[in-house]
């Protein structure tokens, strides 16, 4: 989850790209180089999943992530966002 907030705040599209599912991926994954990311919480951690705040500049996302391992590493498949 941290490697994918960096990732985001860092505009590696690659990173993100490698650790989507991808059976959920979208085709073409690009950050957007305008908003700028300004803190993470980690709210609560359970065996496939993370609870999250992500805050940018004017904003904040507030989201609960299902992960999956494939090949002895974790990746993002999808999210509730409240």
């Amino acid at each position: 989850m941290r490697s994918r907030y960096t990732a985001y705040v860092r505009g590696d599209a690659h990173h993100l790209f490698r650790t989507w599912h991808p059976r959920t991926r979208p085709d073409d994954v690009v950050p957007d180089p305008a908003t700028r990311w300004t803190g993470l919480r980690i709210l609560a951690v359970d065996a496939d999943t993370v609870e999250f705040v992500a805050t940018w500049e004017g904003g904040e996302m507030h989201e609960v992530s299902r992960f999956e391992q494939r090949a002895g590493r974790w990746v993002y498949v999808d999210g509730d966002v409240s």
